[in-house]
């Protein structure tokens, strides 16, 4: 294919009287295309085929080569793209299971954190349950311990209670719901008694889970701090009466040594009174606390002592006359009354009215009642391991020989019989029939008092 106006050199001349004449032809292949420029005189294009010539103009010609170019190129971009589609299909589903990935990690983390926050009201809930019930145990123990320290005679006064009383701040107890945001105001059963639960007659506007459960411990604390409180008083009460008690048996057991007196041979002259039952010794849990404790040996420092009182009950350290005491006459060397000479005089002369009542110093057993010489009507009572005491010139005598007297009772009358100058009492403390001074008696009465 070629421009007509080119190349006539190539082929041979045409004349006008060749018109008629065969033309000679170069022999050419059947399937061969050759193009031959005519003569024209514009551009054009012809292509020639099997001898025939086909004449194109160049519009033409130039949409048939951008027809075949664009038709290439389409060719080569198809080709391309089935080339690299697997690449481009592989990126495309790449970037859509790393979106899926996206979400779906994002899903599970929300999840994961509402789990977290359902398991975390669960674990306070489960926190606030445990340290409410260890309150009410505490609470229960103490309960029972101020019912055992009012038990105690040594103990006055009482012990307030540790909860809330009914309308203060901390006695409703709200409880979470363990997912919801709600508050819901629940008492259990077996804490209706101590914790009662009121719901609130105006809804207040809902907080979040911080400030409730702050709420929450703030309630429990001052639970706590009430419960604290209480058993410091507890505590500071039973420690009050453990040093009475071992105050008093210092000076039962200091009074029975100052007035040289064997207390087990006292002990063993203490009448029996009925009573008995099985031998079960004093054991302490294991889980015993400090009150427990301390509560024991109050109990067994109370045993003691109760036993020591019972043995010092036939110690006459008591005065037999009530009132202000007056003595007219001391134990010891004194000048006779009647004689005017030097005498012992063997006990105490305490003034008193006529017919003012005489009561026994200590428990004992009446061994004489009558007149006795210079005594005149006199009483001697028998206390057991050498101890005894006499009660002269009195003026009415009330108990027989042979009679079982105790502490206080009147045994007789004030009164001026024997050898005496006026109403008084003549009182004496023997051990093993010797007469002592009745006075290292009554101070011991009055250390004893003392406490």
């Amino acid at each position: 294919m070629s421009k007509s106006s080119a190349q006539y050199s190539q082929y041979p001349q045409h004349h006008p009287h060749d018109h008629g004449r065969a033309l000679h032809r170069r022999p050419v292949a059947a399937a061969a295309a050759i193009a031959l420029p005519l003569p024209a005189t514009d551009d054009a294009y012809t292509i020639v085929h099997a001898g025939k010539q086909v004449r194109f103009g160049p519009v033409v010609f130039w949409i048939v080569v951008g027809t075949v170019v664009l038709l290439g190129l389409w060719s080569a971009a198809t080709a391309t793209y089935f080339a690299f589609r697997d690449d481009v299909l592989t990126r495309l589903i790449a970037r859509q299971a790393e979106m899926q990935y996206a979400y779906e990690d994002r899903i599970a983390e929300l999840r994961a954190k509402v789990d977290r926050t359902t398991s975390r009201q669960l674990l306070d809930q489960e926190q606030f349950d445990q340290k409410l019930d260890q309150i009410m145990k505490r609470q229960t123990a103490l309960e029972s311990r101020a019912t055992a320290l009012g038990a105690m005679p040594d103990v006055t006064g009482s012990i307030p209670r540790s909860t809330p009383q009914r309308g203060d701040a901390g006695q409703s107890t709200p409880k979470p719901s363990p997912i919801s945001d709600t508050v819901i105001f629940v008492a259990p059963p077996d804490r209706e008694a101590r914790l009662e639960s009121r719901a609130p007659a105006v809804m207040a506007p809902p907080t979040n889970q911080f400030a409730k459960n702050q709420g929450f411990d703030n309630v429990l604390v001052r639970l706590t701090t009430s419960l604290d409180q209480v058993e410091r008083r507890q505590m500071a009460a039973l420690s009050a009466v453990e040093e009475g008690m071992d105050s008093r048996m210092r000076r039962m057991r200091g009074v029975v040594s100052d007035l040289g007196l064997n207390l087990a041979n006292l002990e063993a002259a203490v009448p029996r009174t009925a009573m008995g039952g099985p031998f079960v010794p004093v054991k302490l849990t294991a889980n015993a606390g400090p009150f427990e404790k301390q509560l024991n040996r109050i109990n067994v420092t109370r045993a003691e002592m109760d036993r020591l009182n019972r043995t010092l009950a036939l110690v006459p350290y008591r005065k037999p006359v009530i009132g202000e005491v007056e003595f007219t006459s001391g134990f010891g060397v004194r000048s006779d009354p009647f004689l005017g000479r030097p005498a012992m005089h063997t006990g105490l002369d305490f003034r008193a009215a006529t017919g003012d009542p005489v009561r026994v110093t200590a428990n004992g057993k009446v061994v004489s009642a009558g007149w006795s010489g210079g005594y005149g009507r006199m009483i001697e009572v028998d206390h057991g391991n050498g101890l005894s005491t006499r009660y002269g010139h009195l003026s009415e005598i009330n108990v027989r020989v042979g009679e079982v007297v105790k502490i206080g009772q009147v045994v007789g009358l004030v009164g001026s019989t024997g050898r005496s100058t006026g109403p008084h009492l003549h009182y004496e403390t023997r051990i093993d029939g010797d007469a002592v001074d009745p006075q290292k008696f009554l101070r011991a009465g009055v250390r004893l008092s003392a406490g």
